[in-house]
């Protein structure tokens, strides 16, 4: 007790009334038949039934019928939430809850509720959790109102909750004390809220393209499917190591051999890398797979979910850019890039252009040696790595010159084979893929490839990959033997595709930071 404020104690102090009521202070069951927006949908049909009802009473006139005729329709609710707010008077008192749905005023008189519920309230706090029968009312004000005709303590708050929550100086606090963030943030509920419905609506749209929805495992023995530092974890009854997955990939393809032609999964993945506003070691992403498709099918079904989601959950196809450093949403547009526009169809534009409009550079053209590539690299100012080929010159010039000025939604197509080591390549130059990424804002959101099904090429790459990974890139793939069989067997010509759904979400509830969109993300130790 005594590291305990005083409000606190004297909350915890209150416990044993509740007991000497004969009340449990940490609650029981309680049947919620109503939440708030469903009580207030309730009572504007009502009202505008009386209204209609009515129109030739004058204001004043119409306000009391109002009054009289909501009362009298008696509409019995149910309902429990947090209380966020009391004010008491006496033997009257005003206090309003709060429950998924948003807040919901109260109106309790002594002389209803009895003498005992009256002194069982009076013990309440801001933050118990509370349940309310009763009639829609409206107050004076014309506010739509519960009036409590039985009052049911169902859980004591301990420690009060902070009044600014917003204030607090460390703003990590409301990443790290979610449930706070959600009892005092009405836009963190609202995401919360939104993001499933996000997801459902891509299940949908993938569903009803005939994609079937699959699981695939966490934990996998060869590291694969991406480029990225995995994370490592030992598995005691094999005593091996295992990588937790740093893509689906290379397990769905399997699925493709096995003839479910159409799959798709949606789950976590983990990357043992760095952390900003768009990038948490644990996200969430959907792989998809289409047999019998391609490079364009995949495009038409990224623009496709993508509207299908923004228009179902969200209701518009124009949004904020998230990562816009315009402050005044007055000055926000389309041209200046501070708004985005996902309703007309998509650009679609090779790295190689991008980099030849940015700095004059004609990658395509010119067949430079790696040395060439290099010395312009260097010209340029452009990091080079010891691994480097001139795939990768290619690829760090356009993220040094075009990456981040891809801010309407852009198809980028054209990369070099060695940054794609699990792509088919382009039939006409075969120093290049037939893949896209699609760049919002200029972040990435997703990544497409006509699949490579050659297992010949297939082993190859993973070969270039294993001489990578000895030169000191651990991001590289590790030679996957088995999938090199699968494809063996023959796996049909496939489009597939790779959308990261927490910068989606982002993106379509105008959030500013990966931290937003999940509920619990990674945070140093304190």
């Amino acid at each position: 007790m005594e590291n305990l404020s005083e409000q606190e104690i004297v909350r915890r102090n209150k416990l044993e009334k509740y007991k000497e009521l004969g009340i449990d202070p940490f609650g029981q069951r309680y049947d919620v038949k109503n939440h708030s927006q469903q009580v207030k949908d309730l009572a504007n049909k009502e009202i505008e039934n009386i209204k209609a009802q009515n129109k030739d009473l004058n204001e004043e006139d119409l306000k009391a019928k109002l009054h009289e005729e909501l009362e009298a329709k008696s509409i019995n609710v149910s309902v429990a939430g947090r209380i966020m707010f009391i004010r008491k008077m006496g033997k009257a008192s005003f206090f309003s809850i709060q429950d998924k749905e948003g807040k919901m005023q109260i109106y309790i008189r002594k002389d209803v509720v009895g003498d005992e519920a009256y002194d069982l309230f009076k013990l309440a706090d801001i933050g118990d959790i509370v349940g309310v029968e009763g009639t829609v009312m409206l107050t004076q004000t014309g506010e739509i109102t519960i009036k409590c005709e039985k009052y049911t303590h169902l859980v004591k708050a301990l420690r009060p909750l902070p009044e600014k929550f917003h204030g607090l100086q460390d703003v990590e606090e409301r990443y790290r004390r979610r449930y706070l963030d959600l009892i005092m943030n009405e836009e963190a509920k609202r995401v919360a809220i939104q993001r499933p419905r996000i997801i459902r609506a891509m299940q949908e749209y993938f569903d009803n393209e005939g994609f079937i929805e699959v699981e695939t495992p966490v934990l996998q023995n060869i590291q694969g499917g991406a480029t990225a530092r995995p994370f490592i974890t030992h598995h005691n009854a094999l005593d091996a190591n295992f990588y937790l997955r740093i893509a689906t990939e290379l397990h769905l393809k399997r699925l493709l051999v096995g003839g479910l032609e159409r799959v798709y999964e949606i789950g976590r993945i983990f990357r043992n890398e760095g952390m900003d506003k768009t990038h948490n070691p644990e996200f969430t992403t959907v792989e998809l797979y289409q047999a019998f498709g391609d490079l364009s099918s995949m495009m038409d079904l990224n623009e496709g979910v993508i509207r299908y989601a923004a228009q179902k959950v969200i209701g518009k196809t124009t949004f904020k850019n998230p990562f816009t450093s315009i402050e005044n949403p007055d000055e926000l547009t389309i041209e200046n890039g501070g708004l985005i526009d996902i309703s007309k169809p998509f650009r679609r534009v090779t790295m190689c252009e991008l980099i030849k409009e940015a700095t004059g550079v004609d990658f395509k053209n010119n067949n430079y040696t790696l040395e060439e590539a290099i010395a312009i690299a260097k010209e340029h100012k452009v990091p080079v790595e010891p691994h480097f080929t001139v795939g990768h010159v290619i690829n760090a010039f356009f993220e040094e010159f075009c990456e981040e000025k891809l801010i309407q939604p852009t198809f980028l197509m054209g990369h070099p084979i060695e940054i794609s080591p699990l792509t088919k390549k382009d039939p006409n130059d075969p120093r290049f893929v037939q893949r896209f990424e699609l760049f919002i804002g200029g972040k990435e959101f997703s990544n497409a490839y006509t699949e490579l099904n050659d297992p010949i090429d297939q082993r190859e790459r993973f070969e270039e990959q294993m001489k990578e990974k000895a030169k000191g890139n651990d991001e590289a793939n590790e030679m996957d033997v088995d999938f090199c069989e699968s494809l063996e067997y023959g796996m049909p010509p496939a489009g597939g595709i790779g959308i990261g759904i927490d910068r989606l979400v982002i993106f379509l509830t105008e959030s500013t930071t990966i931290r937003d969109v999940i509920l619990f993300p990674q945070m140093k130790t304190r």
